[in-house]
C-alpha cells in the first residue's frame, strides 16, 4: 500500500513541475500573452485570430510558437469571446443565422470553431 501511494505521489508531483514549468513564459511569450489580453480587451477573438494577429506582420509579428504560447497560457472562454463576436456583427448589420455561424467558423473570417460560432451566433440572438 504504501509502495503504491509513492508512486502516485512522484507521479502527481511530476505531473504538477511538467504543468508548472509549461507556465513558465519566455520574455517575447510575456510580451505576446500581454498584447493578447489587451486585444482582448478591446474585442471578441478566437484562439486561432488572437494567434493570427499576434503573429501576422501586418499584427505584432511574434513568432507562431510565442504567440501560440502566449495565449494557450490564459485563461479565455473562447464561447463568450464568440458570442461577444457575434454581438458586434449584429450591431453592424443583419445576419441570419447560418450566415452569421459562416462568418464566425470561416477561416477568411473569425477562425472559430464551429460549436463556437454557433453558440456566439444564439446568444446573440441570430438563432
Amino acid at each position: 500500500m504504501l509502495k503504491s501511494i509513492g508512486v502516485v505521489a512522484l507521479s502527481l508531483s511530476m505531473f504538477c513541475a511538467s504543468a508548472a514549468s509549461a507556465q513558465d513564459l519566455t520574455r517575447a511569450q510575456t510580451n505576446a500573452a500581454r498584447s493578447a489580453k489587451n486585444y482582448l480587451s478591446l474585442q471578441g477573438f478566437s484562439r486561432d485570430g488572437l494567434i493570427d494577429q499576434l503573429s501576422s506582420s501586418y499584427g505584432d509579428g511574434y513568432d507562431v510558437g510565442d504567440a501560440t504560447a502566449a495565449v494557450d497560457s490564459l485563461s479565455v472562454d473562447w464561447n463568450e469571446q464568440a458570442a461577444r463576436s457575434a454581438s458586434k456583427y449584429l450591431e453592424m448589420m443583419g445576419f441570419s443565422c447560418r450566415g452569421l455561424i459562416e462568418q464566425l467558423s470561416s477561416d477568411a473570417g473569425d477562425q472559430y470553431t464551429p460549436s463556437q460560432a454557433r453558440y456566439g451566433a444564439e446568444q446573440a440572438g441570430a438563432c
